[in-house]
């Protein structure tokens, strides 16, 4: 008994630890990836033909003008050394200063990042809950007039251009029928009213108890959301019905039928849950495209969102912000790997 529970004990030590070793392995290749775009980032950013002291003192400054401001901003030193500052203040919490706004790049993140994180919710959600079933269809129905519907409908949300469905939504929607807000989260008459709790302006406007301002910030919420929704769908819909082919090609797909059991059953109960695990890795790495900004959709409906600051901050060159903008990425995306992975557990039969 005692020999027993001595190599149960070591058995489950040893499990402990090699579970251990791997998260330690993920973190440090998550610290690694993290550090590498950094660095990729920042390098980059410092060969682009884009001269950021030149954004602050103008074309007509004089040399010595400019050559105190460069000096200012760093710009004078190596760029290893440059470098090895920005880490250093960035281990201090320090995003450094946006020359578009003056203000300081993590309040500027913290400003636009929950008009995108709306937006791109909404958007997931309609995406995946289209997308999903109509990959299924468009599977379980190959080579008929439903696959082909889904298939035309899926390249059609791909290839089309989103800022030509957004100026094409507005025009109908907003200007013919006036279904649609119009540009911007909210309306004029509300802007400023609601207090800024969360800066998502459905879950402020619900907890103010101001319906009113609610049922606006919908409308204007909806038709962008809308638009991308659509895009999302598209790519997703055409990944479930390619996972969902792939299964129902296997040997116990036709095992299920031959025993008689309902095609539903086949289809949801046996192919779709094989497949499961394969579409979250796709739901969340739409939904970190959808993130890092929608810059098109953003532009068209004046959005004052996380892909319009990057990209403003880009074209000035503004590297402060845009670095700062290049490590919220980053988290993103490995924050969402990381929750599929914990999901994985959840879904896979393997797992179990």
């Amino acid at each position: 008994m005692s020999t027993s529970l001595a190599t149960s004990l070591a058995t489950s030590l040893s499990t402990v630890w090699a579970r251990a070793g791997a998260q330690r392995a993920r973190l440090l290749s998550t610290l690694v990836t993290l550090f590498g775009l950094l660095a990729l980032t920042f390098f980059v950013g410092r060969v682009m033909p884009i001269d950021p002291v030149l954004s602050i003192v103008g074309p007509d400054a004089d040399a010595s003008t400019y050559q105190q401001v460069a000096v200012q901003l760093g710009l004078d030193q190596p760029l290893w050394v440059q470098f090895g500052r920005y880490l250093n203040e960035l281990a201090h919490g320090n995003l450094g200063t946006s020359l578009l706004t003056g203000n300081a790049v993590s309040a500027d993140i913290a400003r636009v990042f929950p008009a995108t994180l709306e937006l791109a919710t909404f958007a997931i959600v309609l995406g995946t809950l289209a997308g999903v079933p109509l990959g299924v269809l468009a599977a379980s129905h190959r080579g008929r007039w439903q696959d082909n519907a889904v298939r035309v409908l899926s390249l059609t949300g791909y290839s089309t251009p989103v800022f030509w469905f957004g100026m094409m939504g507005l025009l109908v929607f907003y200007a013919w029928l006036g279904w649609a807000g119009g540009s911007g989260r909210i309306d004029l008459e509300f802007d400023g009213v609601l207090p800024p709790v969360t800066g998502l302006m459905l879950v402020d406007s619900a907890l103010a108890g101001n319906w009113q301002a609610f049922g606006n910030s919908v409308r204007h919420l909806m038709l962008p959301a809308g638009i991308l929704g659509l895009h999302s769908m598209a790519y997703i819909s055409r990944m479930t019905r390619s996972f969902m082919l792939a299964q129902l090609s296997q040997e116990y797909i036709l095992t299920a039928r031959v025993k008689g059991l309902p095609e539903s059953r086949v289809i949801w109960g046996h192919a779709f849950r094989n497949i499961r695990v394969q579409l979250l890795t796709i739901v969340a790495l739409a939904y970190g495209g959808l993130l890092e900004g929608a810059v098109l959709i953003e532009t068209v409906f004046a959005w004052p969102g996380f892909g319009q600051y990057l990209t403003n901050s880009m074209l000035l060159g503004d590297m402060s912000a845009v670095m700062g903008c290049v490590l919220v990425v980053g988290i993103i995306f490995v924050g969402l790997n990381l929750l599929s992975d914990l999901l994985y557990q959840v879904f896979d039969p393997r797992m179990h």
